[in-house]
């Protein structure tokens, strides 16, 4: 399993159950089509961890980087069934930093 690790800060916090519900819309469309294992939405908790990183961690599950290539390839087309959802999604956030980790040690 491959997880690309989104950390972010909002631009606006008044909106953070707004975009919760935009983030779940988003990823869980791209689950349910199969696009995506999963993801996970985390908040830091009493602002605890690493000051370089947000305060909201969105990991999205994959089986492997040509998973993640497709994504990136059907976000990129900017089309009306994927833009909405994307665009809710990255105009509210801010100071983003992005990772990529795998299971360890392999299979």
């Amino acid at each position: 399993m491959d997880y690309y690790d989104i950390w972010c800060n909002l631009k606006d916090n008044t909106k953070d159950i707004e975009f919760c519900a935009n983030v779940k819309h988003y990823l869980g469309t791209l689950t349910d089509q199969g696009l995506i294992v999963g993801y996970t939405l985390r908040r830091k908790k009493l602002g605890f961890g690493p000051s370089g990183l947000g305060e909201f961690n969105v990991t999205i599950h994959l089986e492997d980087l040509s998973q993640l290539q497709k994504v990136f390839d059907l976000v990129a087309t900017r089309g009306p069934q994927i833009e909405p959802a994307h665009k809710a999604v990255y105009s509210a956030v801010k100071d983003l930093s992005f990772g990529l980790s795998r299971d360890f040690p392999d299979a």
